[in-house]
């Protein structure tokens, strides 16, 4: 018998069979001799323990007079039921229980303990309250509504959880109250009703054990593991609104209970249609990993691994049932299956589609370590889950796509804040237009008459740095190669070693001229396909092990060759490009406060941006070439607080990298269109196609008559073709010089022809890194009239 979970009660609590007694009374008197025989047998029995008509609250009574109590209770408890029902006496809501049936004690020894567990999701408040609605109910005629569902979740000797309804039978129960128990009025019984959560008030209305509960009741318990737990998983499935959402009940334990299989383990992936593919889920917290795909992110459907096997899940859309693993092996034409679910301690699976409006979203995978328990019968009981799994799924797939969009209307085709009203416009004509029966033409997206700004910040030498590193990376593996092989004397294959030693030298050598287009890929092939196999199965002393050992551990994983330069190089592009694309996204924000413009920024090897700025973008705003002025000054200044940026970065970076900056003046406004094809803007009309030339190819021109670029590090060039260019530039230099920022030499030049190009020039001017302050200051063309004034 256990004892009570909750010591605060209203009631006294005396365990009393009066009722039961009382009833044997009557049978005693009845005319069936076999039932007044056995009536009058009992009741002797009972008039020597007063207790059991009186009460008991000496627990210890109960266990002592086990066997009368049974005797008793054989009415109540009959034989030819007790391995069928779960039944004992109990007092509601407490956890006093006694008289069990063979079944529940059963249920309970296979638990492992004594049964002591609690209601679930029960409080000592809840169990107080209830009590006293008790009260009001037997006492005072109130018909209030409480009967909200119990459960207790017991486990078995496998740890499954069963899940039981609880259901009470109160019919042998008194409700008397004591001298301490207050008048309760009416008033008072509809102030309770509404103060459902006021324990106080409910403790001063009934306080402690003012109340009597004599006499006893019958607990039965339902099994609805399987509902409970098809619940459970439902109401997780809502709870996890987003893919990133964790879950509070384990999916696996939730699958045990549907399954009553200890072991069972579940994964799901999804299908990809486009590339019949199988695919890891994103972020998959909901189940352990994938057991087709093996640690794989992804699969092809047409993989040799599954062969034909998968047909009746992607052609036929019915389940895939292997209920032994090593019979399929034996009997089956696809060997390759069995043995890659063997080796995952799978003996039995069943592997169903997750199908919806008659496509395939994904495939849900339980398996299991023993052979036969996952068969064709037991996989019905994924028609109770597969609604479930189909509403989450096509709830993950439309949110998942939402954020696919967003990326890429993000990272790829964003549409910039200053144009957005001008979409948006056309996008609320189709809306308003839409017809199923009438085709709608979008309308062009053109700005006209906009002034152009293009400015790069560019890795300088970046080709040949990446070259570089590459011949590094290279040289140092075939050098550990060649000392390995070396160090290793086995006869058994001395002369393939010297082979390959002399092969080895022979591309090192090549390292030292120019690397051709396929050097890398080359020795990327010999080295997998010729010097891994020998390595690999090469036996070797205890020095040369540890080396080998160390030489595979230092290959990067994705090529299987060693990356460290290369990586040193990356690494610092990324910062690079990284930290100056961020201070220019950030300096952007407030240009926009000049006046609205469209702005884009590419990363490449380094960070482009360009800007447009006209009365068309922000047709609302009148358009003044002062803020034409202001934009181009704001542009100098923030390449050259870019290039400080990168100055002060250059000493913290893991290779070193210089950089170099360009200006682009144009003068003439162009018109720019939006192409739906490329889903960008482009340059609009032939004319304007000369600023996209002479943007693609001046990067790499030279000073006219010499080969020396036009750019170079740690200075600003600033490539113009007419005088009005060069005068308004030269204004801004010479603030800037001014104001400390620029170095107060300048150099002026020609540069020489762009294929069909000429008449370029260029202003240079280097950048003060010396000069550097915590705070860099944001002069407007105003401030540079000023100052001329």
């Amino acid at each position: 018998m256990s004892n009570t979970t909750f010591t605060k009660s209203p009631f006294k609590t005396l365990i009393s069979f009066h009722k039961l007694i009382e009833n044997l009374e009557e049978i005693a008197k009845s005319d069936v001799d076999y039932r007044s025989n056995y009536a009058k047998a009992l009741l002797k029995e009972v008039e020597l323990f007063p207790d059991f008509r009186n009460g008991i609250e000496d627990l210890h009574f109960i266990n002592k007079h086990e066997e009368l109590i049974r005797n008793l209770l054989a009415d109540l408890f009959p034989t030819a039921l007790t391995h069928n029902e779960i039944k004992a006496v109990s007092i509601p809501f407490q956890n006093i229980t006694f008289n069990y049936s063979e079944r529940f004690k059963k249920i309970l020894k296979n638990a492992g303990m004594p049964f002591d567990k609690a209601i679930r999701d029960f409080e000592e408040d809840e169990f107080y309250v209830l009590n006293c609605i008790l009260i009001l109910n037997a006492h005072y005629g109130q018909k209030l509504d409480f009967n909200r569902p119990l459960f207790y979740d017991i486990p078995d000797e496998n740890g499954i959880i069963y899940h039981y309804r609880i259901l009470y039978n109160a019919d042998f129960i008194e409700i008397i109250p004591t001298e301490n128990a207050p008048k309760i009025s009416q008033k008072d019984i509809d102030y309770l009703m509404d103060n459902y959560d006021n324990i106080d008030l409910w403790k001063e209305k009934f306080p402690q054990e003012s109340w009597i509960l004599k006499g006893f009741g019958i607990v039965s318990l339902v099994d609805v593991t399987r509902e409970t737990s098809v619940s459970d998983l439902k109401s997780n499935l809502l709870r996890a609104s987003t893919s990133e959402t964790k879950l509070n009940i384990s999916f696996e334990s939730i699958f045990k209970s549907i399954f009553k299989i200890p072991d069972l383990r579940i994964s799901f992936i999804i299908y990809n249609h486009e590339e019949d593919k199988f695919v890891t889920p994103p972020e998959n917290d909901v189940t352990s990993k994938s057991f087709l795909l093996n640690g794989l992110n992804e699969m092809e459907c047409q993989n040799s691994i599954y062969e034909n096997c998968f047909k009746s899940i992607i052609d036929q859309k019915t389940n895939f049932i292997i209920s032994d693993i090593d019979e399929f092996i034996k009997n089956s034409k696809n060997e390759k299956l069995g043995y890659h679910l063997q080796q995952q301690n799978i003996k039995s699976c069943i592997f169903g589609p997750v199908i919806n409006n008659d496509v395939i979203l994904g495939v849900i995978e339980l398996v299991s370590s023993k052979p036969k328990v996952l068969n064709s019968i037991n996989a019905i009981n994924l028609d109770l889950v597969l609604p479930f799994l189909i509403d989450t799924m096509e709830r993950f797939k439309h949110e998942k796509q939402n954020q696919i969009e967003a990326i890429i209307q993000r990272e790829y085709t964003a549409i910039h804040s200053s144009v957005y009203w001008k979409f948006k416009r056309e996008a609320q004509k189709y809306l308003q237009n839409f017809s199923p029966n009438k085709d709608f033409i979008f309308k062009e997206i053109i700005f006209k008459e906009v002034f152009p700004l293009y400015g790069q910040i560019d890795i300088k030498g970046s080709s040949e740095h990446r070259n570089q590193t590459v011949r590094e990376d290279l040289k140092n593996q075939l050098k550990t190669l060649i000392d390995l092989f070396e160090s290793q004397k086995s006869n058994e294959s001395f002369i393939l070693l010297e082979q390959r030693i002399f092969e080895l030298q022979s591309f090192q050598n090549e390292l030292d001229l120019a690397l051709k287009a396929d050097t890398e890929q080359q020795i990327q092939t010999y080295i997998e396909t010729e010097i891994h196999p020998i390595l690999k199965n090469m036996i070797l002393d205890s020095k040369n092990d540890t080396r080998k050992q160390k030489y595979f551990e230092s290959l990067d994983e994705k090529s299987g060759m060693f990356y460290h330069s290369r990586k040193k190089f990356d690494n610092t592009m990324s910062i690079i490009n990284k930290k100056l694309a961020l201070l220019l996204d950030k300096k952007q924000i407030e240009a926009q406060m000049i006046y609205p413009h469209y702005y884009e920024r590419f990363k490449t090897d380094g960070v482009e941006h360009n800007l447009y700025i006209g009365s068309s973008i922000a047709p609302t705003k009148p358009f003044e070439t002062l803020y034409l002025n202001n934009l181009r000054l704001w542009q100098l200044q923030t390449m050259c607080e870019m290039e400080i940026e990168h100055h002060q970065l250059k000493a913290t970076l893991p290779y070193e990298l210089d950089v170099t900056s360009l200006i682009l003046a144009f003068s003439s406004p162009i018109s720019i269109r939006f192409r739906m094809d490329e889903k960008r803007f482009d340059v609009d009309g032939t004319y304007n196609a000369r600023y996209e030339v002479v943007k693609k190819r001046i990067d790499k021109a030279l000073i006219k008559g010499t080969k020396e670029r036009i750019t170079q590090k740690e200075k600003i060039t600033i490539v113009y073709s007419h005088n009005s260019e060069q005068n308004e530039y030269l204004k801004y230099i010479k603030y800037l010089q001014y104001k400390k920022i620029l170095e107060p030499s300048i150099e002026q030049f020609e540069v020489e022809e762009l294929q069909g190009v000429f008449g370029l020039r260029a202003i240079r001017v280097k950048v003060n890194n010396n000069n550097l302050t915590n705070t860099f200051s944001d002069y407007t063309y105003q401030d540079l009239l000023n100052e001329q004034n």
